[in-house]
């Protein structure tokens, strides 16, 4: 690693500011399961193809009255009145509203921040009930060349993660995980976008054992 890399700003993940958690959100959140099972028109990433992310995945996750039961609560922990997404740029796609399906075999954690164009807030509802509890979320801090820990979020102007550090690519061991919940099922982590971040491991081989989750991605105000 480049003795250059930029140290971010650091701020410990704090509940109630930074994250927020419910659990038991949906009162049909096997139904939406076996909903999302049932599709077949799923778009496979990485490793079957080049993508940035893994494992398989569609959309819309939730039924538009499902959505309003998630952004409704996302509202009141946020202090907000509206939540929105903004235009995908020309040739992209907001996977807002998605279900992703991911193995123990395609992926390993990808630590990461969402682009401050695309949201402000996301949120990911966990959708399998037998996934194990360090199936999470975990955010991470930055480890720098010389062993010194860094901080844990993109600042304004930069756009995303790699915009911030001014490289793309680093070597494993750039991060160290800081703070994490657990993965339960019809369990909701809402955070900051901006906060460093990933599914903490994936889970199963058979689709119906895979890691689900639903993420979603929001401005507010």
């Amino acid at each position: 690693m480049s003795g250059k890399v930029k140290a971010l700003p650091y701020q410990k993940p704090l509940e109630g500011r930074d994250l927020w958690v419910a659990d038991d959100v949906l009162p049909n959140a096997l139904e939406v399961r076996a909903r999302c099972l049932a599709r077949k028109d799923w778009t496979l990433g990485y490793p079957y193809r080049d993508e940035g992310w893994p494992g398989m995945r569609t959309l819309p996750a939730l039924y538009p009255e499902e959505l309003v039961r998630i952004e409704s609560w996302a509202k009141k922990q946020l202090g907000v009145k509206e939540l929105w997404q903004n235009a995908a740029a020309a040739g992209t796609l907001l996977n807002h509203n998605c279900v992703q399906v991911v193995g123990e075999d395609e992926a390993e954690a990808r630590p990461h921040t969402d682009s401050r164009s695309s949201c402000r807030f996301a949120a990911v509802l966990y959708l399998s009930p037998n996934v194990p509890p360090q199936c999470g979320t975990s955010f991470y801090r930055q480890r720098l060349p010389n062993g010194s820990l860094g901080g844990n979020r993109v600042p304004p102007p930069h756009n995303t993660l790699a915009d911030a550090l001014g490289q793309r690519f680093l070597p494993p061991g750039s991060f160290v995980e800081d703070a994490r919940v657990d993965y339960r099922f019809n369990r909701l982590v809402l955070y900051r976008a901006d906060l460093i971040h990933s599914a903490t491991r994936y889970f199963g081989r058979k689709p119906e054992e895979r890691r689900m989750a639903a993420v979603f991605f929001w401005h507010g105000k």
